[in-house]
């Protein structure tokens, strides 16, 4: 039977019941159920109390923990996420025996967990067991518990519902042999029929190779893009609360932006270097190698086939989306450096050991300027060390922005020389911009203030006054 895996995201995840009503049942009924295998992601917030906040930093039970001169603060913080938890599936679950499930569900996990971080603490307080050597197998098994959750209550909603769904724990939970990730997901679905039940799959997997280690948060999109490409999925589909779309419709006006319906898995890799969080690279890799095509919809519009990414090329040259990142420009200008070698192996050593994403780069003869997405206060430690490392040279970091003119094939549009020609019109200025020769994207630099106002420029010159209107995202 040619199946699907679908993938829900965290923030649609918290509307489960609204979408069990119409993405997953809706009008469907007996086999038409089925053929399709669900991975899901923690509920909205729950990781952030779990490890710490995505956007803000604020430490959740694992900063806690690393930090923790008492133990108050993780336990604290972890009782936090229990009653969270509980929250979300009473708000969920209307019958009495679900709720009384999934508040057994969460005090074993929660407490088990809570159990292995105090035997942890005490073992550590002995000189030969150092806490630092066993923090990231901390940070997955935490990570674990919050998929581990919304997969078990999405079972039992549609459970309640009549659908034959299964709850399918990759997490390890309590689980004594170790797996590569595809031995994992193997025993996990080899006995389950597709035709006739729902996997509900946890986005997290536990595994030899250590997801957190590489993908960090982004382990869901590698834990989906695995299974879909293990069974042999006919597509593999991800269900945000958005149409992927030419611009933010927030920004340039719904009925101004496009929904894209179709591009390639190229345009997604420069969505993903922008920040866009259509699909981690590695997990895009995955499907792509596996010839699977990628599809991404809207969870609350079941019956828009949203935007397939493919490896299929552009029927004709055509920007297809504008979209920006703040960035810090950090620029090492050193005149000695004209022909000597190793200049920016050194500065890449140095934005490695910081963990620092490089977005982009250009050089010239003395100086080679990087464009990062990263925070003033890490680049203050770069610039320490880049000036301890070239003692003569000026290094300096200032935040800017940086927005992208992507399409498949942008051959022939002479994107460059209008999109400057667009912002000079509207009367704002461009501190640099670059086009590689592989003709998919184009990128103008600039100050953060004129972020918003280019996007809405070049929307205009090359999405609206080009296509006819489509829905809006």
């Amino acid at each position: 039977m040619t199946h699907t895996v679908e993938k829900i995201g965290g923030t649609s995840m918290s509307r489960i019941d609204e979408l069990r009503d119409t993405l997953i049942v809706g009008d469907r009924k007996g086999a038409a159920l089925y053929g399709r295998v669900f991975v899901v992601s923690a509920f909205a917030g729950i990781t952030n109390l779990l490890l710490e906040h995505k956007k803000t930093g604020a430490p959740g039970v694992y900063a806690r923990f690393a930090d923790a001169d008492t133990d108050h603060g993780w336990h604290e913080a972890l009782s936090r996420v229990s009653e969270e938890m509980t929250a979300i599936h009473t708000r969920l679950l209307d019958h009495p025996a679900d709720r009384a499930q999934a508040d057994a569900f969460v005090a074993e996990r929660i407490e088990g967990a809570r159990n292995c971080l105090i035997d942890l603490q005490r073992l550590c307080s002995y000189g030969h067991f150092q806490l630092s050597t066993h923090m990231m197998q901390i940070r997955e098994l935490l990570s674990g518990l919050g998929e581990a959750h919304s997969a078990f209550v999405t079972t039992l909603l549609l459970q309640r519902a009549g659908v034959n769904a299964r709850f399918v724990d990759l997490s390890g939970w309590r689980e004594q042999n170790e797996m590569d990730l595809m031995q994992r997901i193997n025993n996990a679905m080899q006995d389950i029929d597709i035709a006739s039940e729902i996997p509900i799959v946890t986005g997290y997997a536990q595994c030899r190779e250590g997801l957190m280690a590489e993908f960090d948060r982004g382990y869901s999109e590698v834990t989906f893009s695995r299974l879909a490409a293990q069974t042999g999925a006919a597509e593999a589909i991800i269900h945000k609360e958005f149409h992927l779309s030419s611009a933010d419709p927030k920004l340039v006006g719904a009925g101004a932006a496009r929904k894209l319906g179709h591009t390639n898995y190229d345009v997604a890799d420069q969505m993903s270097n922008m920040g866009m969080e259509a699909i981690h690279p590695k997990a895009a890799k995955t499907l792509r190698q596996a010839d699977v095509p990628l599809r991404v919809t809207n969870a609350f519009e079941p019956d828009d086939p949203g935007t397939l990414i493919d490896d299929r090329p552009a029927e004709r040259a055509a920007v297809e989306m504008i979209t920006g990142l703040e960035i810090v420009a950090l620029e090492v200008f050193e005149q000695d450096m004209v022909g000597v070698k190793g200049y920016d192996a050194a500065i890449l050593d140095v934005l490695t050991r910081h963990n620092v994403r490089i977005v982009s780069k250009t050089s010239n003869a003395n100086t080679i300027t990087h464009y990062l997405d990263a925070s003033l206060k890490v680049m203050r430690r770069v610039e320490k060390d880049l000036s301890a490392l070239y003692p003569n040279a000026e290094v300096s970091a200032r935040p800017l922005a940086m927005v992208s003119v992507i399409g498949r094939d942008l051959l022939g549009l002479s994107v460059l020389t209008r999109g400057l020609q667009a912002l000079e019109a509207n009367g704002m200025a461009c501190l640099g911009a670059s086009q590689g020769p592989r003709n998919v994207d184009v990128q103008f630099i600039l100050d953060r203030d004129d972020m918003k106002p280019v996007i809405k420029a070049l929307h205009a010159a090359f999405i609206e006054a080009e296509t006819p209107a489509l829905r809006a995202a």
